[in-house]
């Protein structure tokens, strides 16, 4: 027979005790209700949390379908620097193991016009022949295609929402203002040149898709030689990687070229989107919190309603050590389950979030992420264990935390003084 601590035993018993007299049930609810309320509190954190990596992920991946993993360019602003190394920068970026494939460019703000339609642009200057291996852009275009930004001919792509903002199709012209220009006797006369819209991408990110323009990198360069920044886009392996691989291409670049990564470059939106989730994390907990309380009182009451057992085992030989361990074991066991039922019930709709949601849009008939206005019409999940795993201990140390007063309330009652009032 299995040796084991009879507080283990008398814990089980007063957690399951369910059935007899009125009161033994209401604990029994109680302790109940604090097992549900954890359970309930650890679900709803792994989903939420889940859910917000889902969103991140959907985001920066479509971000990243369009921008690079990282950007070499002179820190003095002088565009031709790089532009012009942009071959020899490449391949010394590619003594690090991690760096992929490199490709030119030149980035600068400007204004598109289209009859009375006036809107401001971040114009990316690309080599068609080697854009396709630093981004996504080809798998994003919806009609025409980058091999038509030729240089010389002057053609544009425009992002889906721009494009329809601006009322064009593929072959009309489009009016592109750079910032610089020349005074003459009439005034400031900005640098203008006429373009033709030859594609239209949707990176499925509405900022992308309603301020970007594609044109050729001899063109970009041509028509911004004075406001725009030119270098180098690099791709690598890992896009978690790229603030680290920064870093080490700062060591091997010449003096004067400088290595950005899209965090940095996103780095905006990224802290925000990791405060919300610690916010969301610290609001949460709040329900399990709830809970760790429930279970408090529970174990108050339950102490209070076994003072008599309390005093027959301290007559026994227990000592205020083992009647306390009673305690700890019958909150323990309600944390422990709580916790399991919820993180189980919590990775259950985590990763089969995308068959729960539809089959609830059906139930109540109505759309929850309109594709309209969320530009994705399924709600994304990204489970990571990192986040399960602190839920979980987090559960844990607060169901431990509501049982030490009530156990130790346990160990200090006097068996002389109970006896004598029974």
């Amino acid at each position: 027979m299995l040796n084991i601590p009879y507080e283990l035993w008398v814990g089980w018993r007063y957690t399951r005790a369910g059935r007899g007299r009125r009161r033994d049930r209401f604990i029994s609810f109680i302790a109940g209700s604090s097992m549900a309320g954890i359970a309930l509190g650890v679900a709803a954190l792994i989903i939420v949390l889940s859910v917000m990596n889902g969103f991140q992920k959907e985001v920066r991946d479509r971000m990243l379908s369009v921008l690079p993993h990282i950007e070499l360019f002179s820190s003095s602003g002088e565009r031709g620097t790089a532009l012009a190394d942009w071959r020899s920068l490449t391949e010394l970026a590619k003594k690090n193991p991690e760096v992929v494939a490199g490709a030119p460019y030149v980035s600068a703000q400007a204004m598109i016009a289209r009859d009375q339609t006036l809107r401001g642009v971040q114009v990316r200057g690309v080599d068609p022949a080697t854009e396709r291996n630093v981004s996504d852009l080809v798998g994003s275009m919806k009609q025409g295609s980058l091999d038509a930004l030729q240089p010389g001919s002057f053609g544009v792509v425009l992002g889906r929402t721009l494009a329809s903002a601006l009322d064009v199709r593929l072959g009309d012209p489009v009016l592109m203002l750079a910032p610089q220009g020349s005074v003459t006797p009439a005034g400031f006369t900005p640098r203008m040149r006429q373009f033709t819209v030859v594609g239209v991408f949707e990176a499925g990110h509405y900022e992308y898709d309603s301020s970007l323009a594609f044109v050729n990198v001899d063109d970009a360069a041509r028509l911004f030689r004075e406001t725009g920044t030119g270098g180098v886009r690099l791709r690598i392996k890992d896009m978690q990687e790229a603030p680290q691989v920064a870093a080490q291409l700062a060591s091997l670049l010449p003096a004067g070229i400088v290595a950005s990564d899209w965090s940095k470059n996103n780095r905006t939106w990224f802290a925000a989107v990791q405060t919300e989730k610690r916010m969301m994390f610290l609001i949460l907990t709040l329900i399990v919190a709830v809970a760790a309380f429930n279970l408090l009182s529970s174990l108050v009451m339950a102490v209070n309603d076994k003072q008599s057992d309390i005093a027959i085992m301290r007559t026994l030989g227990a000592s205020p050590g083992e009647v306390a361990r009673v305690f700890v074991v019958q909150g323990a066991l309600i944390g422990v389950i709580g916790t399991i039922l919820g993180v189980g019930s919590g990775m259950l709709v985590a990763f089969n979030i995308d068959v729960i949601v539809p089959f609830i849009e059906r139930l109540l008939g109505m759309q929850f992420l309109p594709k309209d206005i969320y530009l994705i019409t399924e709600l994304p999940s990204d489970p990571r264990m990192a986040d399960i795993v602190s839920i979980g201990v987090t559960s844990l140390v607060l169901s431990f935390l509501a049982t030490l007063y009530p156990s130790w309330r346990a160990s200090r009652l006097q068996p002389a003084e109970v006896l004598r009032h029974d």
